[in-house]
């Protein structure tokens, strides 16, 4: 092994206090206890807490250690934190370093003060922060701060879920009992849990930080909210895939040493459709860490781009009429002694288990798709869903052609054969023949299948991990519960699931699309389908409450009629909060930064024309550039005292679904009538007198 490779593998979790470290530090007894937890089979042994944060904190302390926090993910989307030092004093005036099991397991921050969708009073305030001892600990370096994170849960003094953490990992539990209990009606005796994996990858912008402390609408929005094309955009397909900047390689070389560190397994990086646009994905890890490593890898971009003198941008759509960003949702269902449930393996029409899991992801999808799309639903996606970027708002799933073929046969008589790939042969001796899988992949579609696993291509690059996939493990959980339910019950199981699989595939395979989503006549072909197309963020949250899904989550354990009513109206209301900052920004800007330019430019033409016509020449062509100039004022001017107004109505609506319809319908108008001639003027006013940097600037320039 050289030098190098030794080197990653050093740095590799070296700040994560993960199985390795346990073994090293904790007694023998203790740590098969633990692992007994973590795995599901028995809750923790208080007695052992003391023992396990002692540990913990002799190894955080000697990796320069002094504070410790609960580290919890609020319904804000965002982590929380709050630090609190190892030190006690002692009566002789001396400190020592203590850290119990009760710090360890429990935590107390104010629940009053982050948004609980009226949970939580104002003036109730305590909540409670519990450790999910499924997710590693980890040391975090900030500067010169270092601290012990401890993933937790974040619930309120009556119970309920304060975060986005809780009903993942009630939905784990959930997916991992109705999953088992049609392995054991199948068959399986071996397999002990199944655990539902998930490899997001993330996009993101990186922009040079001087052109971002002077665009007020990307500090405080983190999109654009004005700004002419570029001349040149993506048109050329020469970023994706292309050489890496050597300035953008060092932050993301950076970017990969910090996430190493912490146990975040990065590997894929390289340049995205757009200018200025990238991606970095990591190996698979159970939906729970692989939510808490995406939260990480946000906050990692965004700081290490700092030290480079780029700002990352996570927004879905930072640019107009360039590509916007995702989050793929690489999921899949995995037993603890290996077998991915979603492997085909080579002849799919004869693995059971594979058809059975299969044929409910189908069900659940297609039965939930207003509830999946709702998940993905928030103002930035908004922007990016269905723009010939992105998967369009219509759920659908690709299958690939070998199990369409499959799905078709269990329709009709069951499946009987399976497609196969073959070789590519490329027509040069030097080259070998290449492996040909047997479908091909289709980027258009918001739920692809890829192999051995499920993409939901819906997901917003802003958005946590957690919700939509708690939302597709308890819509899968349940649908594996219906088939138990007939299986447990069957004489015959083989016979029985043969059933189950020709219903399904007979009642839902109207889902199934695998041409082009961004077709005009795939919209037209889905509405014959009776499959839904809510383009809407505010009409997508509002379905959430529809009495379907409140039942599924309650039959699942995951959510409850109040705590799914409660993030229905954080959603709503996150949305219109975010449009007022929008519109706010916008108004901003533009009088305090745009008409201002526009004036003294409308002045200086004016002294041009005048003194052109005094001199007794032609000054036509300049008139008629001042009169194009003051007329787009004109329009600037009127849209903005239109926003004003509008926006000021806003708050007098009452009713959080309401006041999101009229920010969305009305505001968002008043929006685009101001953007409008802004742009235009943009292409006319001397660039001198321009106070923002354009779209070229920005993507372009390194």
């Amino acid at each position: 092994m050289d030098k190098c490779c030794e080197s990653v593998t050093e740095i590799f979790g070296s700040n994560v206090f993960n199985d390795s470290v346990m073994r090293k530090r904790l007694p023998e007894d203790v740590y098969k206890s633990l692992m007994k937890t973590i795995q599901g089979y028995e809750p923790l042994d208080p007695v052992l807490a003391d023992v396990i944060a002692k540990a913990m904190k002799d190894w955080a302390i000697e990796k320069g250690a002094t504070h410790f926090c609960h580290w919890f993910q609020p319904m804000t989307g965002l982590t929380a934190e709050k630090h609190d030092s190892f030190i006690y004093p002692t009566a002789d005036g001396r400190t020592v370093m203590e850290f119990s099991g009760k710090e360890l397991c429990q935590g107390e921050p104010d629940a009053s003060s982050f948004p609980s969708g009226g949970l939580r009073a104002t003036f109730e305030a305590r909540g409670y922060t519990a450790w999910d001892c499924t997710s590693p600990v980890f040391i975090k370096e900030d500067g010169e701060n270092i601290t012990l994170y401890i993933p937790s849960a974040f619930c309120s003094y009556t119970g309920q879920a304060l975060d986005k953490k809780t009903p993942m990992l009630r939905s784990m539990e959930a997916l991992n009992k109705q999953a088992m209990r049609v392995l054991r009606a199948l068959g399986n005796k071996t397999s002990q849990h199944v655990l539902a994996t998930l490899g997001p990858e993330q996009e993101y912008f990186l922009v040079d930080r001087s052109f971002y402390e002077r665009r007020l609408d990307l500090v405080l929005t983190g999109r654009t909210l004005l700004g002419a094309p570029s001349p040149r955009g993506q048109e050329m397909d020469d970023h994706y895939f292309g050489t890496l900047h050597e300035r953008v390689a060092s932050f993301m070389h950076e970017v990969n040493i910090e996430l190493w560190k912490l146990g975040v397994s990065a590997k894929t990086q390289h340049n995205e459709v757009a200018p200025g646009q990238y991606e970095l994905a990591p190996v698979f890890a159970t939906v729970n860490v692989a939510t808490d490593h995406n939260q990480l890898t946000m906050e990692t971009l965004q700081k290490v781009a700092a030290r480079h003198g780029f700002v990352c941008l996570l927004h879905e759509k930072p640019f107009v009429g360039v590509n916007g960003s995702g989050k793929h949702n690489n999921w899949s269902l995995v037993t603890d002694d290996g077998t991915n449930l979603l492997n085909p393996g080579e002849t799919p029409h004869d693995n059971m288990v594979f058809l059975v899991v299969l044929c409910a992801v189908v069900r659940a999808v297609d039965k939930y798709a207003r509830l999946l799309r709702a998940s993905v639903a928030n103002a930035g996606n908004e922007h990016r869903l269905g723009a010939n970027e992105a998967p369009p708002a219509i759920v659908s799933i690709f299958l690939g052609d070998q199990l369409t073929d499959i799905f078709e046969q269990l329709a009709a008589e069951g499946a009987k054969t399976s497609k196969q790939g073959g070789q590519l042969k490329l027509g040069i001796s030097s080259l070998p023949p290449l492996p040909k899988d047997c479908t091909d992949r289709n980027r258009t579609s918001p739920f692809a299948f890829t192999g051995n696993k499920f993409e939901f291509r819906m997901v917003g690059s802003t958005q946590s991990t957690a919700g939509p996939t708690f939302v597709l493990n308890t819509i899968v959980a349940d649908v594996l519960a219906e088939i138990a339910d007939e299986l447990e019950k069957a004489a015959d199981v083989t016979t029985s699931a043969q059933g189950i699989l020709k219903r399904i595939a007979t009642e839902h395979s109207h889902v199934i699309y695998n041409g082009d989503n961004y077709s005009a006549e795939w919209v037209k072909e889905a509405q014959k389908r009776k499959l839904p197309n809510i383009c809407s963020t505010v009409e997508s949250l509002n379905t959430i409450m529809d009495e379907e899904n409140v039942n599924v989550f309650e039959r699942q354990n995951v959510l409850t009629k109040a705590e799914l009513q409660a993030r229905t109206e954080i959603l709503l209301e996150a949305y219109s909060m975010q449009i007022n900052i929008e519109a706010l920004t916008m108004s901003n800007m533009v009088k305090r930064q745009i008409l201002p330019a526009c004036v003294e430019y409308s002045s200086r033409l004016a002294g041009a024309v005048e003194s052109i016509s005094s001199a007794g020449v032609s000054a036509d062509t300049q008139k008629a550039m001042l009169e194009k100039l003051c007329g787009l004022i004109s329009s600037l001017d009127e849209g903005v005292k239109t926003l004003e107004k509008n926006t000021g109505k806003a708050g007098e609506i009452a009713g959080v679904s309401k006041r999101a319809e009229y920010y969305r319908e009305v505001v968002i108008e008043a929006m685009s009538q101001v953007r409008r001639p802004a742009d235009q003027l943009e292409a006319i006013v001397d660039a001198e007198l321009w106070p923002l940097p354009t779209y070229a600037e920005m993507l372009f320039l390194k």
